[in-house]
C-alpha cells in the first residue's frame, strides 16, 4: 500500500498521527487514513499494535488496521501504521467541549455499552487493553466508538489465564489504574473494568475519577485501604448508574463484573443498537446540538508532493440561515394553540 502523508493531527510521547491518502484508490481502503509513525529504533510498542490489531480486526468498536511500512523521511527510518481515521476525534475532546463538561446519561449508557462491547470481543480473545481511558476511545463521523491505541496490551497466555492474570509492573494511566495494578502489578481483564467504570464518572461529572495530583499518593489512594472513587449524586446519575459503577469499583477483582456480565446490566441493557434510533435518543443541548447538522466536508490540496488535508464544518451563520424564514408570525390566532399547563 502506497500513500501520502498529510497533516499531523496528534502528537504523542513516542508517535505521531498524521492524516494519509492511499495514491491508489482499492475497495478495501477509505479515501483517508490515520497513520501513526515513529522511529524505527524505538517502535516496539506501535508493532505490538499492529499486531494486536491484526488478530482483533473483525470487531465493529475496535480500531481498523490496514497493514504497516518503514518509510525514509528527512533521513530519518520511519515504521508506519496504517489505520481507520476516526473523525469524530477523542471522546476526553467530547467530554471537553459539552456543556458543564460532562455527557447527558443516555449518551453515557450509549458509549459505555459500545466500550463493553469491545472490551468483551478484546477479553474474549485473549487480550488486555491495558490502558483504557476517554482519550483512547475515538469516534468516527456518526458517533460509533472505536478502541483505540493498544500499544501497551497483552495477550494472556496459557499459563497464565483470565482468572490468574500476569504480572507486568506498573503500566498505564496512573488515575485509571485499578487496585491490584497498583498493589500487585495484576492486569487482568478485571482492570480494564475498573478503568471502564472510572471513563463513566469522567462522562457523568466531567472531572477525573481521583481529585489527587500527587503521583504517590494517587496510587496510596488507590491501592492502599477500602476507598473506592466517589460515585456520583442522584442529580447526575441515575439508581442504575449507580449500581453499575458499584459492579465496575468491587476491589477485589475476583469479584468485580466482567464485561460480559455487565452488557447485561439495567443500566446498558435498555441502550438501543440501532445507529440511528441510539442517536434520537440523545436530546439535544442547544438548537445546534442536532445530529443532522453534524456536516464534515474533506478538501485535499497537492503543493509539492505535501498532501494537507482540511476538514470543516457547517459555519454557524449557515445553521442560523437554517432557521430564519420570511413568514411572519400572527400571535392573533389562538384556535388550535394545546394548553401544556
Amino acid at each position: 500500500m502506497i500513500w501520502v502523508r498529510g497533516k499531523t493531527i496528534g502528537q504523542g510521547s513516542f508517535a505521531a498521527v498524521s492524516l494519509a491518502k492511499p495514491t491508489k484508490q482499492s475497495s478495501n481502503l477509505p479515501s483517508i487514513l490515520a497513520v501513526k509513525s515513529c522511529g524505527l529504533s524505538q517502535s516496539e510498542s506501535l508493532q505490538n499494535e499492529k499486531m494486536v490489531l491484526e488478530e482483533l480486526k473483525d470487531c465493529p468498536e475496535i480500531i481498523r488496521c490496514y497493514g504497516d511500512s518503514i518509510t525514509v523521511e528527512n533521513g530519518v527510518k520511519l515504521y508506519n501504521v496504517a489505520l481507520e481515521y476516526a473523525s469524530g476525534g477523542a471522546l476526553s475532546e467530547k467530554v471537553k467541549i459539552s456543556g458543564n463538561f460532562r455527557l447527558p446519561e443516555n449518551e453515557v449508557r450509549r458509549v459505555t455499552k459500545s466500550v463493553l462491547n469491545g472490551l468483551d470481543f478484546i477479553h474474549g480473545n485473549g487480550f488486555v487493553h491495558c490502558d483504557i481511558k476517554l482519550q483512547n476511545i475515538l469516534l468516527d463521523s456518526n458517533g460509533a466508538v472505536k478502541i483505540a491505541d493498544f500499544g501497551l496490551a497483552k495477550k494472556i497466555t496459557p499459563l497464565n489465564n483470565l482468572n490468574s492474570p500476569v504480572k507486568w509492573g506498573i503500566r498505564g494511566t496512573p488515575i485509571y489504574m485499578s487496585p491490584e495494578m497498583v498493589t500487585g502489578g495484576e492486569q487482568g481483564p478485571a482492570a480494564d473494568v475498573w478503568a471502564v467504570g472510572c471513563m463513566v464518572v469522567e462522562m457523568i461529572t466531567g472531572e477525573p475519577v481521583w481529585k489527587c495530583c500527587d503521583f504517590g499518593a494517587l496510587l496510596m489512594k488507590i491501592g492502599i485501604g477500602g476507598e473506592i472513587p466517589e460515585i456520583p449524586g442522584k442529580l447526575l446519575l441515575s439508581d442504575e448508574g449507580k449500581d453499575f459503577l458499584g459492579k465496575c469499583f468491587l476491589k477485589d477483582p475476583r469479584e468485580r463484573w466482567t464485561a460480559e456480565m455487565l452488557l447485561r446490566h439495567p443500566f446498558v441493557n435498555s441502550v438501543v443498537e440501532c445507529e440511528e434510533d441510539a442517536e434520537n435518543q440523545i436530546s439535544p443541548r442547544d438548537p445546534f446540538d442536532f445530529f443532522d447538522w453534524e456536516v464534515e466536508s474533506e478538501r485535499s490540496v497537492t503543493s509539492d508532493l505535501e498532501l494537507e488535508f482540511e476538514l470543516s464544518a457547517v459555519s454557524l451563520a449557515t445553521r442560523l440561515g437554517g432557521l430564519m424564514t420570511c413568514q411572519q408570525p400572527d400571535w392573533s390566532v389562538s384556535g388550535s394553540w394545546l394548553k401544556v399547563r
